[in-house]
């Protein structure tokens, strides 16, 4: 056997997402043909194709990124970080499912900070003791994330406060959230400005003396790979999008639990193996990077994104979070920000990390839905009647 063909084996045996190319095909089939039809097997296969696609949507950019030059490769990887998981959240937005848009931002954010930054530090840890990271980096991100939690908590105390004092108008709220995106973007682009070009060395230094990639593109290749996989991202989202009534009834789940776990962890799988493979080569400059980064490009990009687009298919949205996810974002930024003080890790911080996490899981696992204890009717004259000064908590409508 040539030493060519070796090399082709041992690549093909290698483990990869893309092997998990096959549930593409057969998601057509569940889809296509009446025969083998089941809205919940579609939407556990389309979550299963998912995951490869977003992969090789990241790798493609990454490759143009690569052929852009520094400046401008920062710009697209910043910009398309998260695109997989804007898609979904785009195909959600259009059917009306406001629910699980929302619940998939704050999913994103704290499954970032506590699973992808988690698993990074407890299987980067158990193979180097100390892993250490720029701490001014590592603060800087997390002031950001800081500002993330605040935007998700003031329009919910605006709701509130406002609906308790008699002044409460959904016109109001509206236009408040579409503010508050306005100040989001911006404070994105300014932190584009500060990690790509005033202060850029504080964020390429592990990039920098990374030689592990293996081989580069050929630009028409690249270019293709991009187009192709957006397209399947696109039809596979609306296959998932499409199926998650059927999907969660017959689980049991609820439509914030689905969002805030299921399709905040299928949109960033792809992210959360470069992660721990970055930490398990001792690079956890890049592996925090990649965590904080794609939290902070959810609430920073993604949020306002979809709060402009909302606009655009006639049903705004707003930036108004139920009790619980705002209290998981909080407390989720919290421990990064205290994980991330002494510009080190190690795997203790990694469960950590990871307890929490699967502590959200199970308040968002067994947390019931607003329609379960309350009849539809009442929600809306007790909690989103505007006049009204009784405010009940626990039926909040993200809606």
């Amino acid at each position: 056997m040539s030493k060519s063909s070796g090399t082709l084996s041992q690549s093909l045996l290698k483990p990869s997402l893309n092997w998990l190319l096959i549930f593409v095909p057969v998601a057509f089939a569940m889809r296509l043909v009446p025969q083998f039809r089941s809205d919940t097997g579609l939407f556990v296969i389309a979550c299963l194709a998912i995951i490869p696609l977003a992969g090789l949507m990241g790798e493609a950019t990454e490759q143009l990124a690569h052929r852009a030059g520094e400046g401008v490769g920062g710009l697209l990887n910043a910009t398309f970080g998260n695109a997989a998981e804007l898609i979904i959240a785009l195909i959600a937005l259009s059917k009306g499912m406001t629910d699980v848009v929302k619940a998939s931002i704050t999913g994103s954010i704290i499954g970032n900070i506590l699973l992808v930054l988690g698993l990074s530090c407890l299987i980067g840890g158990l193979k180097f003791p100390v892993q250490r990271f720029n701490r001014m980096a590592a603060r800087s991100s997390s002031t950001l994330l800081l500002l993330a939690a605040i935007a998700l908590i003031i329009p919910s105390v605006f709701h509130f406060e406002a609906a308790r004092l008699g002044g409460w108008t959904e016109g109001g709220e509206q236009q408040m959230s579409l503010a508050i995106a306005i100040v989001l973007i911006l404070t994105y682009v300014a932190s584009l400005v500060f990690s790509l070009i005033t202060h850029k060395s504080l964020y390429t230094g592990g990039a920098a003396n990374d030689t592990t990639h293996e081989g580069h593109w050929p630009l028409p290749r690249a270019i293709w790979t991009l187009v192709i996989a957006t397209v399947f991202v696109a039809i596979m989202s609306e296959f998932l999008v499409g199926t998650i009534e059927a999907a969660r009834a017959s689980m049991g789940l609820t439509e914030v639990f689905v969002g805030v776990i299921v399709v905040a962890i299928i949109g960033n799988a792809a992210e959360h193996s470069s992660a721990v493979m970055m930490a398990l080569r001792n690079k956890m400059d890049l592996a925090f990077g990649i965590a904080v980064g794609s939290s902070l490009q959810v609430a920073l990009f993604v949020a306002p994104v979809l709060i402009f687009a909302s606009y655009a298919f006639g049903a705004p949205m707003n930036l108004e979070f139920s009790l619980t996810e705002i209290v998981a974002v909080v407390l989720a930024v919290g421990v990064a920000v205290q994980i991330s003080g002494d510009g080190q890790s190690n795997w203790l911080e990694g469960v950590q990390l990871l307890s929490v996490y699967i502590i959200l899981a199970i308040l968002f696992f067994f947390m019931p839905a607003a329609s379960a204890y309350l009849p539809k009717e009442q929600q809306k004259s007790e909690v989103r009647g505007p006049g009204s000064s009784k405010v009940l908590l626990p039926t909040h409508s993200n809606s």
